[in-house]
């Protein structure tokens, strides 16, 4: 079976459109990551350097049989390190509990109870179905002004530039990974999230579920003591 054959543009205009066209192509591909390169700036930070902020939102990764996924247990390990060290008082999960029998919130909470969190300094959002609506609902109903957001190092400027276009001025602690397939995997799919959340910081869409002021946020730091710089 033969190949299919592209048609050859036969003229130099014909070519400089096709030419251009593909240029414009490469730079409307490009321009979502150089939006987040630009705007995550020198807000991506570590463990150690992270500046200290009040709050510390981690986001969700998938459980496995009701129990956090390895990428998970990853992001709340260094989440509950950043609290005993004292750079944080309060964490802020935030994933999906879309369903009954699905619950991410509380299979985080529970994870970090075992890491030795108190149960009292662990708030959760239960409608964080994805990183926008994370950060908006942040912002929005807890009332989270500052934070550093930890997930993994392929993730974090996403997240940091989309919790900056919701108003939640943030450095990201991004938690490294062996490039394995689900690395891989992950950083690939960052590629079309790029657009997606070019999309949202421009256009601003409430997330899928907004509801009522929570005080959860609030309550948790009036009882907690001062992060250490």
């Amino acid at each position: 079976m033969r190949g299919v054959r592209l048609p050859i543009p036969r003229t130099t205009r014909a070519r400089r459109r096709t030419v251009q066209a593909v240029m414009l192509g490469a730079v409307l591909a490009l321009a979502p990551a150089t939006w987040m390169h630009v705007t995550t700036g020198d807000r991506l930070r570590t463990t150690a350097d992270v500046p200290a902020q009040d709050v510390a939102v981690v986001f969700g990764a998938g459980l496995w049989k009701g129990r956090p996924t390895p990428y998970l247990a990853h992001r709340l390990d260094t989440a509950a390190e950043l609290y005993r060290a004292g750079k944080v008082r309060v964490l802020l999960v935030t994933g999906d509990n879309s369903r009954t029998e699905y619950d991410e919130p509380s299979a985080m909470r529970a994870y970090l109870a075992g890491r030795g969190v108190p149960d009292d300094k662990v708030v959760s959002d239960y409608a964080g179905f994805d990183t926008w609506d994370s950060c908006v609902r942040a912002k929005k109903i807890f009332g989270v002004d500052r934070a550093v957001l930890v997930t993994q190092d392929f993730h974090i400027k996403r997240a940091v530039a989309l919790c900056g276009a919701a108003g939640v001025e943030s450095y990201g602690v991004g938690v490294p990974e062996p490039h394995d397939s689900t690395w891989y995997y992950g950083t690939t799919r960052e590629v079309a999230a790029a657009g997606k959340a070019a999309l949202d910081a421009a256009l601003r869409p409430d997330p899928h579920f907004l509801g009522a002021r929570e005080d959860g946020v609030t309550e948790a730091l009036a009882a907690a003591p001062r992060a250490r710089p």
